[in-house]
């Protein structure tokens, strides 16, 4: 396969490398024998460097960190082109009339723009699309591989929307020191506490989302700050 070494190359370029990568004849050793499942953890570690990147705010590093979760979806493209599924250009297009669809408020005439009223009908447009009609369904197209804290949140946060929930501020302090007594009572017990620990946490995204902070957001705030403390009281 011919291939023209350039200064700057563009997408169609990458297009190209990916598929030269790849060929069973000629490809490279490592990227010729990959499958969805093999590169599926380098998928998540590439999101997570270019998360780092962005909460550090190095344009630099995150150009490049970008450019590696790109390369993924490159690669998880490929190997359905491969097989006469999907390629790279049917990705595009499908998140451009992705977009086109949940944005009637540019593209169709929609005439509520304020945040919340986007917000409310990116999620109707979106049930529809997925053929949702009840909360259940909802609360079942929530990936089950997303980490503990982000799927909690997701969940309460589908539950309110769809009136399974109230998020009182009041009342999810009051669950929230429930559970640390019910804590102190099992230990003093001499009881497990593991599923009053996961109650806990639970409670305490509900409390997160009730008070209007992400929960993610604001435990990485805190390992972060946390970090610094340990650091600086570790003993030489």
């Amino acid at each position: 396969m011919d291939f023209q070494i350039k200064e700057r190359y563009d997408i169609n370029d990458l297009i190209k490398i990916v598929e030269m990568l790849r060929d069973p004849v000629n490809g490279c050793p490592w990227d010729k024998v990959q499958t969805h499942l093999s590169i599926r953890k380098n998928f998540i570690e590439e999101t997570y460097e270019a998360i780092e990147a962005i909460d550090l705010d190095d344009k630099e590093l995150m150009q490049e960190e970008l450019g590696d979760v790109l390369m993924q979806v490159m690669l998880h493209a490929q190997f359905e082109a491969e097989e006469n599924v999907f390629d790279f250009g049917d990705v595009v297009n499908g998140t451009a009339q992705k977009l086109v669809l949940r944005h009637p408020h540019i593209f169709a005439g929609y005439d509520n723009k304020t945040v919340d009223g986007v917000l409310q009908k990116w999620e109707e447009i979106k049930q529809q699309e997925k053929g949702q009609t009840t909360v259940s369904e909802t609360l079942d197209a929530v990936p089950k591989s997303f980490p503990a804290l982000m799927y909690a949140q997701k969940i309460q946060k589908r539950a309110k929307a769809g009136g399974l929930i109230k998020q009182n501020v009041d009342e999810t302090v009051e669950a929230v020191q429930q559970n640390i007594d019910s804590i102190k009572a099992a230990l003093a017990a001499g009881e497990d506490v593991a599923e009053l620990v996961g109650k806990l946490l639970f409670n305490s995204v509900s409390l997160a989302a009730a008070t209007k902070n992400d929960a993610e957001e604001v435990l990485s705030f805190e390992n972060a700050k946390m970090l610094e403390k340990y650091k600086k009281t570790d003993v030489k």
